[in-house]
């Protein structure tokens, strides 16, 4: 680390990055947040198999994405030699577009979710953004902690995901505008509270209401499952959305 670099807790860089996000959902231009994952040049294939099926699987924040060649450059990363790059739309986009709507969105912590038959129990593992200056979902995924191929496979495991709170007097707006996400393909979107009540067993400041998404990391923590090594940057950089393609067109 240089000297003349401060320590960002991840809360922070969550801010900066909320500020610079541009996209319109309705015009489907700007720019949006991704995650960059990094694998073997050798593993593409099968990886490539696996974010199609986790991200088929609605287990992901859009089915947009950028593969990232050896010498192809993204933010300050450049692709290493034998090195692909995935890059992923991250949730904290969707925070982006809140606060574009006019939403003064707080988000939370990154934590785990138990699945149980197919529907989101209670977080079960947490990490607030305040606390570290490692991506919360990050720190998860390094302690191997996730079930999500179980999770696919009998509809009961552990997946990554975030909680974020807005006021209550925003619902209107909050509705109105996850609803041009979805018509623009920015899903994930696992939960949305009810104002002062609890949200996957967690309560929320009153006078708010909790909104629980899908980790854009799942798809890596598939892969990390699966046994293949892949090294994940989560809240990477900012890069226009037009720049990115549907992953059936990929695959």
């Amino acid at each position: 680390m240089q000297r003349n670099q401060r320590i960002q807790f991840t809360s922070s860089k969550i801010e900066d990055l909320m500020f610079r996000t541009t996209f319109n959902p309705k015009t489907m231009e700007g720019d949006v947040i991704v995650n960059l994952s990094l694998i073997d040049k050798q593993d593409f294939d099968d990886v490539l198999k696996i974010f199609s099926m986790a991200i088929n699987s609605g287990l992901s924040v859009s089915p947009l994405l950028k593969i990232l060649h050896e010498g192809d450059s993204i933010g300050d990363r450049k692709i290493g030699e034998d090195e692909v790059g995935f890059a992923t739309v991250c949730s904290i986009t969707i925070d982006g577009l809140l606060l574009k709507a006019g939403v003064m969105v707080k988000p939370r912590f990154g934590g785990l979710v138990e699945i149980r038959d197919g529907e989101p129990v209670r977080f079960t593992n947490v990490l607030t953004y305040q606390s570290t200056t490692i991506d919360p979902l990050e720190v998860l995924m390094s302690q191997e902690l996730t079930s999500v191929m179980s999770m696919l496979k009998t509809g009961s495991g552990k997946i990554l995901a975030n909680l974020r709170e807005a006021p209550m007097v925003a619902r209107d707006i909050i509705d109105s505008t996850l609803a041009d996400m979805v018509d623009a393909g920015i899903n994930g979107i696992l939960e949305v509270g009810e104002p002062n009540t609890r949200i996957l067993d967690v309560p929320v400041e009153r006078d708010h209401l909790g909104i629980v998404v899908i980790g854009g990391t799942n798809p890596m923590a598939i892969v990390q499952e699966h046994g293949i090594p892949i090294r994940t940057n989560a809240m990477s950089t900012l890069i226009d959305i037009n720049k990115l393609s549907h992953i059936n067109d990929l695959v």
